[in-house]
């Protein structure tokens, strides 16, 4: 109940069926969403540890019927939203009634597709994502939050529980994971529950938390120890015992190919995902000639850069092997090396930071930091990824490096991954959206991949706009190759899902023009076969961001501001594309 005190009494009362104002309507849409998914309100950080805390002992639901009510709630209140007149309205109300009716929108119109996804997968699949949120997020502070945490590994075998019936649903419905993913999961799942229970990380992290606690005695201290110890052995390491066996249920169904072509209406299942990541109506081969066109267009770039430093000969691939064996391009392993990673990628925040100071009118105040994947995680998470700060200031923003094989990062793409992810990146954008003031909540939290992944990829290009490559083509290939990444990944994930290519003809693609790790390259492919749509969603939205700010350039000429236009794109938080079209088209007529 503590929700529906945060919202104004009036919030709830209502004319002909809706709410009075339609700001208290977007507040309600915000709070029943909340209600129904107490992970994602720790994840934000807003409620843990107050008079208004109900949800941080609660895991969400995972049935096969909340995917349903999903969708029933998405259409009532869209339904809802649409009876209030948009002609009337203006301004960041009109901003925000196009920003919910299409987040709502695009749920309903997933409704065909609900269970075309594995939600027990080697990226971000429940087995690896709870225990990471568990001791990333879970604020333990005081013996409140201790049991709470309590709470929720006791939650654990109901949870698999659910995850289990939906993943079996699945296969009813014919929608089976592929066998790599089957496999790197089985192998996650055993080799998590293969450690005792005193020496897995939801115990130790626990124990730490728990000796950091001020006033708490020993007597209490080991009660609590003794309560995790039973929720893991009654119910954690259950929990995962019973999804293995669900598991191997599933691997005498699966099959070596991979895409979506795979499942029951594939391509129309794609097509959905494709407008759903990029919000834009685009179709797989058009997108797939766009990938080829801007891959041959950045590989005469970089073999412009090689040139500069004497290596002509070869395939990008080819070329970047030459420059890996150059001095200072890698890391030699030793005893420190993981310090000295994490060390040189906060030195590059102080770096980007003065550096393109002078194109940002508006920052975040929260800060950022540079922390190591989790060791337990490290072996299928990504290379790098945000977490966004808390809302109440407890958390910072933090940008996570995959150390797994800390002797292959390369030097010369660290600043780009820097930009990319910290500054003037995600961190810029998604801290400083948590910031605005005056906007609902939703606009404030909202992601929509295109206009995040969009801004932090367009980031990389601004950084080297504002001189930081300048006499530095090592650098300055770095740029390239990350967005070469990002224009292969037009190439491949259409390729994949569309014209049926095989994983090896994705990967040999991929490796043959990116110049990356084949090991990278592996866990790459294997991601996008899993999530759809989502990779596409990078080189479309910077893309598209660099087409507005060349739109208002030569529409204002002389009175373009790039302060101003970075202000304005950013200060109205994460939008869809045509918004944000919108949004440029009107900051043009303003100045103008």
């Amino acid at each position: 109940m503590g929700l529906l005190v945060v919202g104004s009494w009036f919030t709830y009362r209502t004319i002909w069926g809706k709410p009075l104002f339609i700001n208290h309507f977007f507040e309600r849409v915000m709070i029943e969403f909340a209600i129904q998914e107490p992970e994602a309100l720790t994840l934000l950080g807003m409620i843990d540890n107050t008079i208004l805390d109900f949800h941080s002992g609660k895991l969400s639901d995972a049935s096969p019927q909340s995917d349903l009510k999903i969708i029933e709630w998405s259409e009532r209140n869209l339904n809802m939203l649409r009876r209030y007149n948009r002609d009337r309205l203006t301004g960041q109300k009109a901003l925000s009634y196009d920003i919910m009716e299409f987040f709502l929108q695009s749920i309903v119109e997933g409704k065909d597709w609900v269970y075309h996804s594995f939600p027990v997968n080697q990226l971000q699949g429940v087995q690896g994502a709870l225990p990471n949120f568990m001791v990333t997020y879970h604020v333990i502070v005081n013996e409140k939050s201790a049991e709470r945490y309590l709470s929720r590994l006791e939650a654990f075998s109901t949870k698999f529980d659910q995850v289990s019936n939906s993943m079996l649903h699945r296969l009813n419905l014919g929608i089976i994971p592929p066998k790599f993913v089957i496999e790197h999961v089985l192998k996650e799942m055993e080799e998590f529950i293969s450690v005792e229970v005193d020496e897995s990380i939801l115990f130790t992290h626990f124990e730490t938390k728990l000796s950091e606690i001020n006033g708490l005695n020993d007597e209490k201290k080991k009660a609590l120890l003794a309560e995790a110890r039973a929720k893991l052995e009654n119910h954690v390491y259950p929990g995962y015992q019973q999804l293995i066996a669900t598991m191997n249920t599933i691997a005498e169904f699966a099959k070596e190919d991979s895409g979506a072509w795979t499942l029951p209406n594939g391509d129309a299942y794609y097509q959905y995902f494709i407008e759903f990541h990029t919000t834009m109506q685009l179709l797989p081969d058009s997108i797939h000639q766009l990938g080829l066109l801007e891959v041959n267009r950045i590989e005469q770039e970089m073999f412009d850069l090689f040139k500069q430093i004497g290596i002509t000969e070869g395939s990008v691939a080819e070329r970047f092997a030459v420059l890996d064996t150059m001095p200072g391009m890698l890391y030699d392993f030793h005893e420190g090396i993981y310090d000295e990673i994490i060390a040189d990628y906060t030195a590059m925040i102080d770096v980007l930071e003065e550096g393109t100071r002078h194109l940002f009118m508006t920052t975040p105040s929260a800060p950022v930091e540079v922390r190591r994947v989790p060791v337990a995680t490290e072996a299928t998470a990504p290379f790098a990824y945000y977490s966004i700060p808390s809302l109440d200031g407890s958390r910072p923003g933090v940008f996570y490096i995959n150390l797994r094989k800390p002797e292959e990062i390369q030097k010369y793409g660290m600043m780009t991954l820097t930009a990319h992810e910290a500054v003037p990146g995600h961190h810029f954008q998604l801290a400083l959206a948590q910031e605005i003031e005056g906007l609902p909540l939703f606009r404030r939290i909202l992601p929509i991949t295109a206009f995040a992944e969009g801004w932090a990829l367009y980031s990389e290009a601004l950084v080297a706009e504002a001189g930081v490559y300048d006499n530095d083509p090592y650098g300055d290939l770095g740029r390239l190759q990350a967005e070469m990444f990002r224009a292969v990944r037009l190439v491949v994930d259409t390729g994949i899902h569309h014209k049926r290519w095989s994983l090896e003809k994705a990967t040999d693609y991929m490796v043959s023009y990116t110049g990356m790790p084949h090991s990278e390259v592996v866990s790459e492919i294997e991601r996008y076969v899993v999530i759809p749509g989502q990779a596409l969603a990078y080189k479309i939205g910077m893309m598209h961001i660099q087409h507005l700010r060349e739109k208002a350039e030569t529409a204002l000429g002389d009175a373009f501001d790039i302060q101003a236009f970075h202000d304005v794109v950013l200060l109205n938080g994460s939008v869809p594309l045509p918004v944000l079209t919108t949004i440029i088209d009107d900051f043009i007529r303003e100045r103008q």
